[in-house]
């Protein structure tokens, strides 16, 4: 899915539930699954096929589903009135200190503690409204007291995540090498900074997945069969 169009289901699933700030519910808060992966271990493909996995079961079938990854930086902006320029320090890289500092004081942008903030109250704005798939951002951390949150850690040998970049992206091998560990580093050092956390902590999670011992669409059954056995409530028999 082009990011674009994920942001328009993410926009479409916002507007279908959300009436002047408050949650319209038409029936029951579905669930939230939030997704920690390493890269390349397959989030955004298995992400989609849960959610055409769990929608036509669940009880409000009416209801829309989103995920929200990429198109959650746009999220953020938009609930908080944000310009778009200031995207790319939403994001889960790490700026030096003296980027950050003389980024503030040029007024290029707010504190970024004061972004992240912004950020955080919008995952847990999507994670109360449900029948979301959030992917990074530590939002398994951020929603970790709630109800209707299912959290997920995906990982995968490594050579088998440098092959899946290279054929997701169009990599050559040393450019997907380079890729996976510096996601990985970025990925590990964020949750570390903002949340004093370990991302691979499986305590952190309801179920830690290898996706290199199965199949993707064989992923999305595990999970889907361990939302609905967690929440029989969301769902028919």
């Amino acid at each position: 899915m082009s990011e674009n169009s994920a942001f328009t289901k993410a926009k479409h699933y916002v507007e279908s539930h959300v009436h002047d700030g408050e949650t319209g519910r038409k029936g029951t808060v579905g669930p939230c699954i939030t997704i920690s992966r390493e890269a390349g271990a397959g989030s955004g493909l298995i992400a989609e096929k849960l959610i055409n996995l769990l929608s036509p079961l669940s009880i409000n079938k009416n209801e829309e589903w989103a995920v929200f990854d990429k198109n959650l930086i746009e999220k953020v902006l938009e609930d908080h009135h944000l310009p778009k320029q200031i995207a790319k320090f939403l994001g889960e890289e790490k700026k030096s200190l003296l980027t950050q500092t003389m980024n503030e004081m040029l007024g290029v942008h707010p504190p970024l503690l004061k972004l992240y903030h912004k950020a955080t109250e919008t995952i847990l704005h999507l994670a109360h409204i449900g029948n979301c798939i959030i992917i990074g951002r530590g939002a398994n951390i951020i929603a970790a007291s709630l109800n209707n949150a299912y959290h997920v850690r995906l990982i995968a040998p490594l050579d088998l995540r440098i092959k899946n970049v290279q054929e997701f992206y169009g990599n050559s091998k040393n450019e997907a090498v380079e890729f996976v560990k510096k996601e990985d580093a970025k990925r590990n050092a964020f949750i570390k900074e903002h949340f004093n956390k370990d991302a691979e902590d499986p305590l952190l999670y309801h179920t830690v997945i290898n996706t290199g011992l199965f199949s993707l669409d064989e992923v999305a059954q595990i999970i889907a069969e361990s939302v609905r056995i967690k929440f029989p409530k969301f769902y028919t028999n």
